[in-house]
């Protein structure tokens, strides 16, 4: 059997699929020094990809590239099975169509040295319905991006019923390594983490526009100069840890949390159990790190005050 390389051991990645997300990983990878072996069905994606690559790597020298990293390290190739036979890592990128998904990694997995893991960048779908045409399932996860690849560091990682431990603990090792911000998923979620806490926004925005509510100029502006200056460090349980007080999560949740049930929302609020308000305050405490109120308010500010001051140095160059 082909030998599964150390994380910090591969050289060579091989990237399926080089639209926006596959070619955002091609430029992501290229700049942290790897090989990069680029197949993608379609006749014209090499002009294309290279556009992409191009325009990406300002923003990439910004931000630093690995020694070695160079443009020069992609290879084109003129079929699938070449451009994983020498991989010891696949990303796969195809567009997000069940039937389509399935077969490719069929394929790829048939392609692939045994061994190696293969990723996939999908956006919805679960792995235990992807891979149910492979023959070696045990090494295929979701590796899920958030766009651009080369820019945003998270990667939301977990397998399928039928992927063994081993590969996401390899593929979660593998994506540190490579740069990136990792979750490991316990389990299997529709539509991952952060796609279903954007998209609860993203639905009451469009039931906001609808009603005649509100305008996308003022949601937007209701994010980026609100909630969002405080996002960058602290996620949405932190910052309501914060609303709490000296008394945290616990206070928030004691104080607001009759307000859950206010019609504010399209979405139905879960209910504010003892046992699910007992594990939101344990969470906050094991995210704060041993950091209390008064420690996470000056990182915060702190935070809030660098990210202002680039989103205007941003604006101030237009």
């Amino acid at each position: 059997m082909h030998a599964t390389p150390e994380p910090t051991a591969v050289r060579r990645v091989a990237c399926i699929g080089a639209g926006v997300i596959g070619g955002g990983w091609v430029a992501h990878f290229l700049a942290r020094g790897y090989q990069v072996t680029a197949w993608d069905p379609a006749p014209d994606f090499e002009p294309k990809l290279r556009r992409l690559v191009d325009a990406a790597w300002p923003a990439l020298v910004e931000l630093g590239l690995a020694d070695g990293a160079d443009r020069a390290n992609l290879t084109i190739a003129a079929t699938l099975p070449e451009a994983v036979a020498d991989a010891e890592f696949v990303q796969e990128s195809a567009p997000e169509d069940l039937g389509l998904k399935q077969d490719l990694l069929a394929r790829l997995d048939a392609a692939t040295p045994p061994g190696v893991v293969i990723s996939s960048s999908t956006s919805g779908y679960g792995m235990t319905e992807m891979q149910s045409g492979c023959t070696r399932p045990e090494r295929l996860v979701v590796g899920h991006p958030f766009n651009p690849p080369y820019l945003i560091p998270l990667v939301e990682v977990v397998g399928g019923e039928r992927t063994e431990r081993w590969a996401v603990d390899w593929a979660s090792a593998f994506f540190e390594v490579a740069g990136k911000s990792v979750i490991t998923m316990d389990r299997e979620v529709p539509g991952f983490i952060a796609n279903r806490l954007q998209e609860a926004i993203w639905r009451e925005a469009l039931h906001m526009v609808a009603n005649g509510e509100a305008t996308v100029e003022q949601i937007d502006s209701s994010i980026t100069e609100g909630p969002g200056l405080r996002w960058p460090l602290f996620g949405p349980c932190l910052t309501f840890h914060l609303a709490g007080g000296e008394g945290g999560m616990a206070h928030m949740l004691d104080h607001f949390g009759p307000s859950l049930k206010s019609p504010w929302t399209r979405l139905e609020a879960p209910e504010l159990t003892d046992e699910l308000r007992d594990r939101m305050v344990e969470g906050c405490e094991t995210a704060s790190d041993g950091r209390d109120i008064a420690e996470l308010v000056a990182d915060r500010d702190r935070a809030v005050i660098a990210v202002l001051r680039a989103v205007e140095a941003v604006r101030g160059a237009r």
